[in-house]
């Protein structure tokens, strides 16, 4: 039932990855009991070091998606305002724009064939 399997491009044996498997864990273990033994949860040690300041609220640290891509929104800002507007959150709107692409997409498959 365990044995080599031979393929086209090697070999692949169950025990083989066994044994990386445990080889791994122990290599993991052994990283882990080497860690500070002084650590302890919910103290001042799981705080991020800010140099001395006062970690501020998240709402304040949360970097938004609209500033990571600000450039390119702004670069692109009649094309977004147009998907803006078109943008309602409606699935059936969403549903009717697949029925209809994929319906252009089908007479012109059809109509070139």
């Amino acid at each position: 039932m365990i044995s080599r399997l031979v393929t086209g491009a090697g070999y692949w044996s169950p025990l083989v990855w066994v044994a990386f498997l445990v080889l791994f864990a122990l290599i993991g273990y052994l990283i882990y009991s080497r860690g500070n033994p002084s650590y302890k949860k919910d103290t001042e040690q799981v705080k991020p070091y800010l140099s001395g300041n006062i970690e501020p609220p998240k709402e304040k640290i949360q970097v938004k998606a609209s500033d990571i891509y600000w450039g390119f929104i702004e670069a692109l800002k009649g094309y977004y305002n147009v998907l803006q507007a078109i943008h309602t959150g409606d699935l059936r709107d969403y549903i009717l724009w697949y029925l209809g692409v994929g319906t252009v997409i089908l007479f012109l498959l059809v109509g070139g064939a």
